[in-house]
């Protein structure tokens, strides 16, 4: 099972979890920078999905733009306190929360990359919801918010655990207490 103590055939999962995400990320911005001009749409899905070569020289939906070496600092911190958070929690046996902390490793270094070599990062995934145009983005960005999403159900989780627990220990576990027998 993922997290456990002695799991030597998972043993670091997370960080192949990060690795894969920022593998899948780095190969398929290359496929829309080397194979595409910019600002062209491949439709994929009729106007629903379309890929489309885009630079984002900002933060998520633009905003923040030509702000380079502050995003650069910010995702060192990032990193470096995910990369801490991780060898911290990797013995809890909490599989959501070190999935999640991989996909944001992943995608945080995805975007990192494109930043500190490029001063921008590749956007390229568009979808339409009817009149609605959603920001371009990418898949480091889909492993951010896929594992923000994961890192939250955790914490929620927890905190449903733990509410659980006090009732328990203070005889509030929902249940009626029993009356003795009567003779």
């Amino acid at each position: 099972m993922f997290g456990m103590k002695g799991s030597d055939e998972l043993r670091f999962y997370y960080y192949w979890i990060a690795l894969f995400v920022f593998a899948i990320d780095f190969v398929t911005k290359k496929i829309v920078e080397t194979q595409m001009e910019l600002y062209q749409e491949i439709k994929i899905l009729g106007g629903f999905f379309v890929i489309t070569s885009h630079r984002n020289k900002g933060a998520a939906f633009g905003i923040l733009q030509e702000q380079t070496a502050f995003f650069i600092i910010i995702t060192l911190l990032v990193v470096a306190g995910i990369v801490w958070y991780i060898q911290k929690n990797r013995h809890t046996g909490k599989p959501l929360l070190l999935i999640g902390l991989g996909l944001v490793l992943g995608g945080a270094f995805g975007n990192f990359l494109d930043r500190a070599l490029k001063g921008e990062v590749v956007d390229f995934l568009q979808f339409t919801f009817g009149t609605y145009v959603y920001p371009i983005f990418n898949l480091a960005d889909s492993g951010i918010v896929c594992g923000v999403a994961l890192i939250l159900i955790d914490s929620l989780r927890s905190i449903k655990n733990e509410n659980g627990e006090k009732h328990e220990s203070n005889g509030q576990d929902g249940q009626q207490p029993q009356q003795p027998a009567q003779q």
